[in-house]
């Protein structure tokens, strides 16, 4: 079956202009299975690096829905808002997904929430909320708390190689994150806690390519770069506190490398009351990609499964 193609309109508070949420479904949504929402990361990373996920709807036959948030990929671009904080927040991507599920009338039949990094941060606010027609969550390598997630990255830099943490430290004090020199420092870090594949597969690539061409969100909410923190939304940040208020069974997985640490993923543990935890060996960030056919193992037994 070919994957269904959509966009439905989106009228994103303040953004001045009509907006458009692009998806696909991977499966039909006529079937008996609940369908899963697929939470991209970034922000702006697009949908292309969770194709892997189209595995559940193979082995599984659970339906997949991917989307382009927002700002990136094939929905509409904001770049206009670059560094406007008080637009580029939790609330504009809650009420976008709400926006598809409604599309979709998925509230009655249900649908079930996979966040992979920041999507995992969107999908803990959503789920918090208590959104009709939500049955289970699962949070991939999202960090609980931003300040938490600060502190181990502090940690994994420490462990890289004495040039390539100076450089870092050094382009971090010009404020420089753009220059060749940063990036391949940068690159190193990934390689390590990020992606573990050499070379990275091509819908991952894609997601590095998304952040270059359009870093608008990515910017505006986090920062420069995956260990630098400056943006009003995400600063501070500490979901866990709301984790009492996830009633939906919920599965969490990070890697044994992940630059999402133990650190900062534990948290959820302790405060969703219904929670599985799940450290994926020989993994970082892209547990999806590295160990795959585990990944989807513990996914499909957790959304098929009546636990």
């Amino acid at each position: 079956m070919a994957p269904q193609v959509g966009e439905v309109a989106y009228d994103a508070p303040g953004a001045g202009k009509p907006c458009k949420t692009w998806y696909t479904i991977i499966g039909s949504l006529e079937s008996e299975a609940i369908p899963l929402i697929a939470l991209h990361g970034g922000p702006g990373g697009g949908h292309e690096y969770l194709i892997p996920l189209a595995d559940l709807n193979e082995k599984y036959g659970i339906p997949v829905i991917f989307y382009d948030q927002i700002g990136c990929g094939k929905s509409t671009h904001l770049q206009e808002k670059m560094g406007d904080d008080s637009f580029w927040t939790f609330d504009l991507f809650v009420k976008e997904l709400d926006n598809l599920v409604d599309h979709l009338k998925l509230r009655e039949k249900g649908f079930y929430l996979l966040g992979q990094s920041w999507g995992g941060m969107l999908g803990s606010t959503y789920a918090s909320r208590q959104p009709q027609g939500l049955k289970k969550l699962v949070l991939v390598s999202s960090p609980a708390s931003i300040p938490l997630y600060m502190e181990g990255c502090k940690q994994l830099l420490s462990q890289l190689p004495q040039d390539v943490r100076e450089t870092l430290e050094e382009c971090d004090r010009q404020g420089d994150h753009e220059s060749e020199k940063f990036q391949e420092a940068a690159l190193v870090f990934n390689r390590k806690h990020v992606c573990r594949i050499d070379p990275m597969p091509e819908p991952v690539q894609m997601a590095f390519k998304h952040l270059m061409e359009d870093p608008t969100s990515y910017h505006t909410m986090q920062g420069p770069s995956e260990f630098i923190v400056t943006g009003k939304a995400f600063k501070g940040w500490e979901g866990y506190k709301q984790g009492h208020n996830i009633q939906v069974p919920t599965l969490l997985i990070n890697g044994r490398y992940d630059e999402v640490s133990d650190t900062c993923f534990e948290p959820w543990s302790r405060t969703i009351p219904n929670a599985k935890w799940v450290t994926i060996e020989g993994a970082s960030h892209m547990s999806h990609w590295e160990e795959r056919e585990k990944f989807m193992e513990l996914c499909g037994n957790f959304l098929g499964g009546t636990n």
